[in-house]
């Protein structure tokens, strides 16, 4: 059976938990979300299609997928090093009460906030004084992945439009596939500087692709 290297469209599905205590804190299954209090309604559920080799799911279990087969299940223990870091004693800063109730926030313990483009979690709240900790709220743990590769993916049209789902993170774009051309649709009209960034990305990694056209999906709404 062919084993998977970079630069491979797959379909993979996982469940991350704490290697410490086993609390799963990650998962694409449904039922799994939903038997552990993890369920988002707002979030659709199923294995994810990546590229693999460009970041678009954590790098550390990204590495361990290069070389594995397809259609096996296997677990990858990832170090804090390796998952979402170490925790960092520099990134817990105190904060004067103040500065929140200028910006009308209540400061509560659990409270997520963003200062100066770093988002941090609100630790504790004595006096005049906040502990607000901008570690990323995963790290410092270390973690075990259950992973399944369901399948490697060939046709060029899900290629596409996989890859620019995931890295924009919308589920607003169609692609049209003739011989070498992609006709690429989105809601928005995207700026040029955008574009220029996708087609180069994509002509990378889907090489049968050589010319890209970027289109404004239609309206179909009618007076």
């Amino acid at each position: 059976m062919a084993t998977i290297k970079k630069k491979d469209f797959i379909q993979v599905g996982y469940t991350g938990k704490f290697k410490e205590d086993g609390t799963v804190f990650d998962t694409t299954s449904e039922d799994i979300a939903k038997s552990n209090n993890l369920h988002d309604t707002a979030m659709k559920y199923g294995d994810v299609v990546i590229c693999l080799g460009e970041g678009q799911i954590l790098a550390g279990l990204e590495e361990q997928l290069e070389g594995k087969e397809v259609g096996k299940e296997f677990e990858v223990e990832l170090s804090a090093e390796n998952a979402f870091g170490k925790k960092d004693a520099k990134m817990i800063k105190l904060v004067p009460t103040n500065a929140f109730r200028k910006e009308k926030i209540q400061a509560v313990p659990g409270l997520q906030v963003n200062m100066d483009g770093m988002v941090g979690t609100i630790k504790t709240v004595t006096g005049g004084r906040t502990l607000v900790d901008f570690n990323h709220p995963l790290s410092g743990k270390d973690v075990v992945y259950t992973v399944k590769i369901t399948k490697v993916i060939t046709d060029t049209k899900e290629k596409v439009e996989s890859f620019l789902k995931m890295s924009l993170n919308t589920k607003d774009v169609k692609a049209e596939i003739e011989g070498d051309k992609a006709k690429i649709e989105f809601k928005q009209e995207m700026p040029a500087e955008m574009n220029k960034v996708i087609e180069d990305k994509l002509k990378e990694i889907v090489p049968e692709i050589k010319n890209i056209e970027f289109v404004k999906e239609k309206s179909t709404k009618t007076a």
